[in-house]
């Protein structure tokens, strides 16, 4: 329906900002070395704490990730599995609510993602002195 077509939480809406906003990011960030060494804001005792540039990369590569759908399914098959089985309904669940379940997390990982690379544009922007 039209409706649905132009709801702010379709996902090919949310899909298509995110692409966007990594777009925008590549548009903006000409030298991403400038990147390098300098910390993402997470705790320096985090093992998995990141610079900019590492998150610069994995940004872009989700962004590739997303559009080509290059993802198969037994790669993610037997990661986690201890995380997944404590959050998820279980799999006798009715289908309809499993799949509002994985939707919602996907809304929400797509948000923090937006979130991110608009965040490390303007950081970028900090950096070389044109912030807002």
């Amino acid at each position: 329906s039209a409706e649905v077509k132009f709801n702010r939480n379709s996902l090919l809406l949310t899909l298509k900002r995110y692409s966007s906003a990594v777009s925008d990011m590549e548009k903006t960030i000409l030298l991403p070395s400038l990147l390098r060494d300098v910390p993402s804001g997470c705790e320096a005792a985090d093992e998995t704490c990141r610079d900019l540039y590492a998150n610069y990369l994995m940004l872009k590569a989700i962004r590739n990730t997303v559009e080509s759908s290059l993802v198969l399914l037994d790669d993610h098959k037997g990661k986690n599995t201890t995380f997944t089985k404590t959050l998820e309904p279980s799999v006798d669940a009715d289908p309809e609510a499993l799949f509002l379940f994985h939707l919602k997390g996907l809304f929400s990982v797509m948000s923090d993602l937006i979130k991110k690379t608009r965040g490390l544009t303007e950081k970028y922007l900090d950096i070389i002195g044109l912030a807002n």
